[in-house]
């Protein structure tokens, strides 16, 4: 082996240490081969167990075509060194002068004497190697297999990690939330997130039918029937292709809802079920927690995270605060408030602190109000207030204010409880003045159509149902 051949050794090793992907270690490993060959493309791919598949290490892992000649070379590398032209070769025990014409060449890597995956070389025509080089590339490809495996290994503990939040962050949720409608699109976001390779859909169960509450649309009939089939002792249903997987939520040996992941891609693989299993299980938990904190809760007339009036306890005063108007024949106004763009802060920050930013608006609200208004937090981002002896023109000027003072004052957040960020936030608003022929119920709903033209308008800002 002469000096070259100990410099490419090398530099091989320093683009081996230094790559911090697949990605990035193939265009190294790409750029170091061309200064010594005719080289075209190289790949690394690993065969999956799991699916019966091989994954191109340079593209996300994803799935190569069953057609491809790598298949053949991947079983023809369990027995041989390398293969050659689609044929396959033991490097002899003497190394001679002999030069090869070579289009392709196939290498195998290998993890405790088992090939678990092979290095593929396409080269330029009339491309010639000798014996040396296949020696090179023989020990190329054995530092290549340490590489891949230390790959596997960081990300597999990076999916743990990952794993583990997810479950922490579900069972943190009932903390300070207890509200169905707002808890289950966390957890979907949450589980989403995780299982980014396929799409996620959480049903809750009523009234014997199973009623989809995230994301907002569900067209797979296949779907629809695995749900039939599901009964208290099922563990989960995976459909005939392997791409559908319910999970059902139990509470009391009873099915309160599913959890279904659907792949478009791959097959479920066993990892994916047992993840899912355990997330779902820590889901069932989080929610009947809630359901169990909402029925102590339904006689509470304050919310736990923003102490402002629960929506129970508005409902009652709205209708109290309705007939006072109408005995005493004042004005009275509505007020429908929600938070802009609060669902990037929950996926940008996490949940945490999309609940320091209900707080801070919160908080910002009260302190803009009179102690005769009546402020509530109406569910999710959304907040209501009733604003007594007050007509639509001067509820428009409180509403400007509140809407200033929200847009001005910076809420601070903890960021992955490492650092305190500041971050500012905007609200929209919906106004609307009672008036004696309609119900409470109709005031809200026109206050909560202006707010849906402030969001539509270009949000951080007030409009008047006229």
């Amino acid at each position: 082996m002469d000096s070259k051949d100990l410099h490419f050794l090398s530099n091989a090793a320093d683009v081996l240490t230094t790559s911090n992907n697949t990605e990035e270690l193939i265009s190294k490993l790409q750029n170091l081969l061309r200064d010594m060959c005719s080289l075209k493309t190289i790949k690394i791919c690993v065969y999956d167990n799991v699916t019966n598949t091989m994954r191109d290490c340079a593209l996300g892992w994803c799935i190569i075509d069953d057609k491809s000649i790598l298949y053949k070379d991947f079983e023809n590398l369990k027995e041989e060194d390398f293969v050659i032209n689609s044929k396959a070769y033991k490097l002899p025990s003497v190394i001679g002068d002999i030069t090869i014409k070579i289009e392709s060449l196939s290498m195998p890597i290998i993890k405790n004497n088992n090939v678990f995956g092979l290095v593929n070389m396409e080269f330029e025509e009339n491309t010639s190697v000798n014996m040396e080089f296949l020696c090179l590339m023989k020990i190329l490809a054995s530092q290549i297999s340490l590489k891949i495996q230390n790959i596997i290994l960081d990300e597999q503990s990076k999916i743990n990690v990952e794993f583990h939040d997810s479950m922490k962050n579900i069972a943190k949720i009932i903390e300070t939330q207890y509200e169905l409608n707002y808890i289950v699109p966390l957890i979907g976001e949450m589980l989403d997130r995780f299982i980014s390779d396929h799409l996620i859909y959480v049903f809750l169960k009523q009234d014997d039918a199973f009623n989809l509450v995230w994301p907002k649309a569900c067209k797979d009939e296949r779907i629809y029937e695995a749900l039939k089939e599901l009964t208290p002792e099922t563990e989960y249903i995976l459909t005939s292709n392997n791409k559908i997987g319910a999970f059902p939520l139990i509470s009391e040996g009873e099915i309160t809802g599913c959890i279904v992941a659907r792949s478009t891609l791959d097959n479920l693989s066993k990892r994916d079920i047992s993840y899912l299993e355990q997330l779902t299980r820590q889901s069932a938990i989080t929610i009947n927690r809630a359901n169990a904190y909402s029925k102590i809760l339904q006689y509470a007339t304050i919310d736990a995270l923003t102490n402002l009036n629960n929506r129970r306890q508005f409902e009652i005063r709205l209708n109290q605060e309705i007939a006072t108007t109408k005995r005493q024949n004042n004005p009275l106004c509505a007020m429908m408030i929600d938070i802009d763009f609060f669902k990037k802060v929950n996926d940008t920050y996490g949940h945490a602190s999309g609940d320091a930013v209900l707080r801070g608006v919160a908080s910002i609200i009260k302190s803009a109000l009179r102690e005769s208004d009546i402020p509530a937090r109406y569910g999710g981002e959304e907040f209501a207030v009733l604003l007594p002896y007050t007509h639509i023109d001067e509820a428009k000027v409180v509403g400007e204010r509140l809407r200033k003072s929200v847009e001005e004052t910076p809420i601070n957040i903890d960021v992955e409880g490492i650092e305190t960020k500041s971050i500012g936030v905007t609200i929209s608003m919906g106004l609307a003045e009672f008036n004696s022929s309609e119900s409470g119920e109709e005031l809200f709903e026109r206050a909560d159509k202006a707010l849906y033209e402030a969001k539509e308008s270009g949000r951080n800002r007030v409009c008047l149902s006229i």
